[in-house]
């Protein structure tokens, strides 16, 4: 029986999860976390088949996470579920070391045909979402969400500014300074095409709300 580990800040989805798995997939759930800061302290030591992950964490990125934990136990294969749009966030788990991206809005049996992929070494993305990823891979990324212009780093301040924290939350967050952080600001206002501070808030937090972005300004 396939040992699961969940990663995610919302008790209720992870009763849920754990009940949907056991219950019918057939899956064991060897540990769950709340945080980043849980998940590394656990997951290295029990080394289960799976670890399925939201990518909206309180103390640090999903995709910083996803790194360390490729970095402490390469083996074991790592499943993205979350509430954001797969076409703005499928590439960048998957360059982390992710193997795959599922939306929370999915049906239950599309997350466990994700996860039966995932454990036989293949990777789970929607056929549309692979069409991308291979245009961006060779060099013909096409019509693309201004999102797609940012950075990892970049991407994640922009959502911990929809997090409500300020420059100097971010800095501790991210373990870098003040300055840089508003620098990252600068680059991420000028990349979105955003007149403002304000303007920037107001995008963050419908992004982190509802993880939608609207690409023109004066829409939002």
């Amino acid at each position: 029986m396939p040992a699961i580990y969940l990663i995610d800040d919302h008790k209720l989805l992870l009763d849920s999860l754990s009940y949907l798995l056991e219950n019918d997939g057939g899956y064991e759930i060897c540990g769950q976390a709340h945080c980043a800061r849980e998940a590394l302290s656990e997951v290295p030591d029990i080394e289960p088949d799976l670890v399925l992950l939201d990518i909206s964490l309180p103390d640090k990125s999903g995709l910083t996470l996803i790194k360390d934990l490729q970095a402490l136990c390469p083996d074991v294969p790592v499943l993205v579920l979350s509430m954001h749009d797969e076409m703005l966030y499928a590439e960048r788990v998957i360059r982390a070391g992710a193997r795959g991206y599922v939306m929370k809005e999915c049906a239950s049996e599309q997350l466990l045909e994700a996860m039966a992929k995932v454990l036989k070494g293949e990777v789970a993305l929607s056929p549309k979402a692979s069409a991308k990823i291979f245009e961006a891979l060779s060099g013909n990324p096409g019509d693309q969400p201004k999102l797609h212009d940012l950075t990892d780093r970049e991407f994640e301040v922009f959502e911990l500014i929809g997090r409500g924290e300020d420059v100097h939350d971010i800095a501790e967050h991210l373990s870098i300074s003040p300055r840089t952080v508003d620098a990252h600001r600068t680059h991420i206002r000028e990349k979105l095409g955003l007149p403002n501070s304000q303007a920037l808030l107001r995008h963050a937090v419908r992004w982190v709300e509802s993880g939608e972005f609207v690409e023109d300004a004066e829409k939002a």
